[in-house]
């Protein structure tokens, strides 16, 4: 029998503060079986940072040729494209030529550091990727918001994360590897 995904309530309140976005939001996260809350937990992550009316989650890991989350603009043109993990060059390949503007974000961090150091020269070439490095600690502590029922404010100032829920406060600092030029 196959295993079904479970499935996640979070009702998010973000102040962006560096991008004037202001918004509260219900969303329903389904975790694949094969998917560590951690993964899960980090795709939330990025939709917070990215917050918008309009960014929704994909169909995961269960649909290879799409994102982890994106932004669809009126003609069903792909305007951002978030994806995680450590992918090979051929799928941000994919992404930047696809979407107008790619997130990635990267864990694991020993895999990640390495993946980095193997990579970094050929995803220079990419002028519209953006890549997020999480370390391990960070995510750890991310863990302890995750919940079936969720609620969690979160603010965003110069680089800076805060997410609290009712029992929870945590500051994030994602490191930049990588920007647009």
């Amino acid at each position: 029998m196959a295993l079904k995904a479970t499935i996640y309530k979070a009702v998010v309140n973000v102040a962006d503060l560096d991008r004037n976005q202001f918004l509260d939001a219900s969303l329903t996260l389904a975790r694949h079986p094969s998917e560590t809350e951690e993964r899960m937990m980090l795709r939330l992550l990025a939709w917070i940072m990215y917050a918008d009316d309009r960014l929704q989650f994909t169909r995961g890991l269960s649909a290879e040729d799409e994102p982890e989350v994106w932004l669809l603009n009126d003609h069903l043109g792909v305007d951002l494209w978030i994806e995680l993990g450590l992918p090979d060059e051929r799928r941000i390949k994919k992404a930047c030529s696809r979407s107008k503007q790619v997130a990635l974000f990267a864990y694991n961090t020993r895999a990640a550091e390495i993946w980095w150091q193997q990579n970094q020269a050929a995803l220079s070439g990419f002028d519209n990727l953006t890549v997020w490095y999480f370390d391990d600690a960070q995510l750890a502590q991310l863990i302890a918001f995750a919940a079936r029922n969720m609620t969690l404010q979160a603010t965003l100032q110069e680089g800076t994360l805060w997410l609290s829920d009712a029992r929870n406060n945590l500051e994030i600092i994602p490191v930049n590897w990588q920007q647009p030029q």
